[in-house]
C-alpha cells in the first residue's frame, strides 16, 4: 500500500472527516453521482426501449425490407402481381443475415353493418407468414391457420372490433370493389377468430389479416402470384446494407425498399430520442462533475494545514495531489455503486411489473413505458462517468501546487 493511498484512507476513515464541515458537501457530491447514474440509466433504458418497440411494431406489419414491382402505386392495394417463382423464395440464401421471407398481398374492402360502414385493408398471408409479432399483439381469441385448406378465418384490430361492436366468433361480410366500376362489388364472409392490439393506431385502424388465397381469387391471379415480399433480417443496424445487397440479387424489374425508407417520418422521429439521450447524459455528467469539484475544493481548503505539513516533510505536489484524487475516486465509486443499485432496481421493476404508463398512449403507440436493459451500455456508462469525473477533478487538485507550506501551516 503506497503512501498516498494510506493517507487518503486515513482521511476517509477518520472521525474528524465524517464530522467535518466538508462532510455534507461530500455527501451531496456522492448523491449527485448516484442521481446522475440513475437518470442516465433510465434515459438510455427507456429511450432505447421505446425506439425498439416502435420499430418492432412497424416491422410487424411490413417486414424489414419490402420487395415489390417498380410500378406499384402508393395505395394500400396490391395491383400488379409478382410471381413466387424466384431464386430467393422461399429461402433467401444468397444474402447472409436474412432469416425469413414471406409472400403477402393486400386488398381494400368495405364492411357494411346495419348502422355503419367501415373501410378495411385485408392483408392476405399464407403458410409462410411469421406470426411472431402478432403473438404479442393478440389480446383475444387465437391466430388463424392458413397452412391447410382455404378458410374464412381473420383477425381484426381492437380498434376495428370496438367501432363495429364485433367480437371473436362474429361473421363479417366484406365487399370488394372491382376494377370495372360497372360491376357489382364481390363479397366475402369472414369469421373473426382473433383480435389484436399493436398500439400503432395507423396500422390498427387499417389492417385485418386473412388468407392470401382470397386476394388471389378476387384479383383473378394464379396460385403463384402475390402482391409483394416481406423480408426479415437478423440485425436491424445492418438494414441499409442488407437492403442494397438484396437489391443487387433481385431481378431488375423488382424494387427493394427498407422499412426506414417507407416510413421515413416515424424513424426520423424516434431518431430524435438519441439526441435527447445524449443531451441528458451530458447534463448529468456536468452536474455530477461540478458537485465533485466543489467537494474536492472544500476538502482541500479544509486540509490546507495538512497539505502544508506534508510539503514541509518533503512530499511533492504530485504525491499530495494523488491523496486527494484517491479520496475523490473513492467518493465517485460510492456514488456509482448506489446509483447502479437504485437505477437497475427501478429499470427491472418497470420491465417486469410495468409500474409506469404513458399519459397519452396514442402519442407513443403503447401504454406501458418499455425498458431496454443491456450490460454493454451499463458498463460503458459507468466507465465513461468515472473517467470524465476523474479528469474533471484534476483541475481543482492543481490548486495544491499553489499552496505555500509556511502560509498553509498558519491557515485556520
Amino acid at each position: 500500500m503506497n503512501f498516498e493511498y494510506f493517507i487518503a484512507k486515513r482521511i476517509i476513515d477518520s472521525k474528524a472527516y465524517k464530522s467535518s464541515i466538508s462532510a455534507p458537501i461530500i455527501k451531496i457530491g456522492i448523491v449527485a453521482i448516484a442521481l446522475g447514474i440513475i437518470v442516465m440509466m433510465i434515459a438510455i433504458g427507456t429511450g432505447i426501449g421505446l425506439q425498439q418497440k416502435i420499430r418492432d411494431k412497424v416491422v410487424a406489419f411490413n417486414g424489414h425490407i419490402i420487395i415489390n414491382n417498380y410500378d406499384t402505386n402508393n395505395s394500400q392495394e396490391s395491383e400488379n402481381p409478382i410471381s413466387t417463382n424466384q431464386e430467393f423464395y422461399p429461402e433467401f440464401k444468397t444474402v447472409e443475415g436474412v432469416n425469413h421471407i414471406q409472400a403477402v398481398a393486400t386488398k381494400g374492402a368495405v364492411v357494411r353493418l346495419e348502422e355503419t360502414v367501415e373501410y378495411v385493408v385485408i392483408k392476405g398471408v399464407g403458410a409462410d407468414y411469421n406470426w411472431q409479432y402478432f403473438e404479442e399483439f393478440l389480446i383475444d381469441g387465437r391466430l388463424p391457420d392458413y397452412t391447410k385448406t382455404l378458410n374464412e378465418d381473420i383477425i381484426v384490430s381492437q380498434y376495428f372490433a370496438e367501432r363495429l361492436q364485433l367480437k371473436v366468433g362474429d361473421n363479417v361480410n366484406t365487399y370488394f370493389i372491382q376494377d370495372d366500376l360497372n360491376k357489382a362489388p364481390r363479397s366475402r364472409n369472414f369469421i373473426i377468430v382473433g383480435i389484436y392490439n399493436s398500439g400503432f393506431k395507423e396500422f390498427d385502424e387499417l389492417y385485418a389479416i386473412g388468407d392470401i388465397r382470397h386476394i388471389q381469387r378476387l384479383n383473378k391471379w394464379e396460385d403463384n402470384q402475390i402482391g409483394h415480399f416481406e423480408v426479415f433480417i437478423d440485425d436491424f443496424n445492418a438494414l441499409e446494407t442488407k437492403t442494397q445487397e438484396i437489391f443487387k440479387v433481385t431481378p431488375s424489374v423488382l424494387n427493394t425498399t427498407s422499412v426506414k425508407q417507407k416510413f421515413y417520418s416515424v424513424f426520423e422521429w424516434i431518431g430524435i430520442f438519441d439526441k435527447n439521450i445524449m443531451g441528458i447524459i451530458g447534463i448529468m455528467i456536468i452536474v455530477a462533475g461540478i458537485n465533485m469539484i466543489t467537494a474536492l475544493l472544500v476538502l482541500i481548503l479544509e486540509r490546507t494545514q495538512m497539505i502544508g505539513i506534508l510539503k514541509a516533510l518533503g512530499n511533492s505536489n504530485v504525491s499530495i495531489r494523488k491523496i486527494f484524487v484517491y479520496n475523490a475516486t473513492y467518493l465517485i465509486i460510492v456514488g456509482l455503486f448506489w446509483g447502479n443499485l437504485i437505477g437497475l432496481g427501478l429499470l427491472l421493476a418497470q420491465k417486469y411489473f410495468g409500474l409506469l404508463s404513458f399519459p397519452n398512449p396514442e402519442q407513443y403507440y403503447m401504454k406501458i413505458i418499455p425498458v431496454y436493459i443491456s450490460l454493454d451500455y451499463i458498463i460503458a456508462l459507468n466507465v465513461g462517468t468515472f473517467i470524465l469525473c476523474l479528469l474533471m477533478l484534476l483541475i481543482p487538485s492543481y490548486i495544491i501546487t499553489k499552496i505555500s507550506p509556511v502560509k498553509a501551516m498558519r491557515f485556520e
